[in-house]
């Protein structure tokens, strides 16, 4: 696989932002630690409203996924606990560089918080980066385990809001999930492997009851799969890792 060429950059990339402050503190020690290889960049658009479904398996890939996402010529925004914008400085942080707050919260509020956030980054042009998982893989080979319905909910009830599926591997190297940071070597490989849009269209009908948002879950993550698969050249399980049927209990800051 060849590495994207380098692309051009959004508007909301070259117009000046909180995000060149955080770029030019945070991209150099990034780029020590980690190389970042993109293929498929060009699959994540230029312009307008998207959500970014990454895998999920290490405390660190956010920072290789916000690295990504800023060198393919976009703003790098995540979704965040409501409850961390209410924290003094992080808070502050977290609203200026336009980071999505998510609510847990009854399910109609849930609703009206979710299409009011669709709407927002419809109207101004951005994009989110949603973990679908929700938290830590806890498939025991690291392969992205049963997906959440977030990511596809707020893509549904938006306006032609793509969910684009990525994956990233090699972060392992650097911070084994739930272990410990190794900084040496320096500029170890991480792939990053962009995947085409999800045809949600089959599911567009339906898209409040509960079984259509599972089945269009279910295809984000395969086609996630699909993509590490790639990545690690050996085929994905059959069947994805459920934490219900371990006796596991699903946690994480990202849950939706």
């Amino acid at each position: 696989m060849a590495p994207s060429p380098r692309l051009r950059a959004s508007p909301e990339k070259t117009r000046p932002s909180f995000f060149w402050l955080l770029a030019a503190i945070a991209a150099p020690p990034i780029s020590l630690l980690m190389k970042i290889e993109i293929t498929g960049g060009e699959k994540l658009p230029r312009e307008g409203a998207y959500v970014l479904a990454p895998n999920h398996y290490s405390e660190v890939d956010p920072l290789a996924v916000a690295l990504a996402v800023w060198r393919m010529g976009r703003a790098p925004r995540f979704m965040a606990k409501e409850s961390l914008f209410r924290v003094p400085v992080l808070g502050w942080v977290l609203r200026t560089s336009g980071m999505v707050p998510v609510a847990r919260s009854s399910s109609a509020s849930s609703a009206r918080v979710t299409l009011e956030t669709s709407e927002t980054l419809v109207k101004l042009g951005r994009g989110v980066i949603v973990y679908p998982e929700g938290t830590l893989t806890r498939d025991p080979e690291l392969w992205p385990m049963r997906g959440k319905t977030g990511a596809v909910r707020l893509a549904l009830v938006g306006e032609g809001i793509p969910v684009i599926p990525v994956a990233q591997w090699g972060v392992q190297q650097i911070m084994p999930r739930y272990g410990k940071l190794k900084l040496w070597p320096l500029r170890r490989t991480v792939r990053v492997l962009v995947g085409d849009p999800v045809d949600l269209t089959p599911y567009r009908s339906a898209e409040g009851q509960p079984q259509a948002l599972v089945s269009a879950t279910d295809a984000v993550m395969a086609e996630i799969a699909g993509l590490l698969s790639q990545l690690r050249g050996e085929p994905a399980p059959a069947a994805r890792w459920n934490p219900a049927d371990h006796g596991q209990k699903e946690t994480g800051r990202l849950e939706s």
